[in-house]
């Protein structure tokens, strides 16, 4: 399991679009990957739980991944997130 702290880079934050295109990111992999802000943890490959974080731009969030392509999964991840 590795988790990492980083913040929202995409301008418009979380939205509708941008999170259905980091719950396709996510799912991607077979590892399970949470997204943790203000004592909510939720799965990121769920976009009902994803929308109800409503994450603006510049917000720290927390990221665990576990599994067996749990650092390919991170690092998609951060990409996404970050705009790496």
């Amino acid at each position: 399991m590795i988790s990492k702290k980083m913040d929202i880079t995409i301008p418009t934050g979380l939205e509708a679009r941008p999170v259905a295109m980091l719950v396709q990111v996510a799912s991607r992999f077979d590892s399970s990957v949470y997204i943790e802000c203000e004592n909510k943890k939720v799965n990121a490959k769920s976009i009902m739980g994803m929308m109800s974080l409503a994450l603006p731009a510049g917000t720290e969030i927390g990221v665990t991944v576990d599994g067996a392509d749990e650092a390919d999964a991170m690092a998609a991840i951060e990409d996404y997130l970050c705009g790496k």
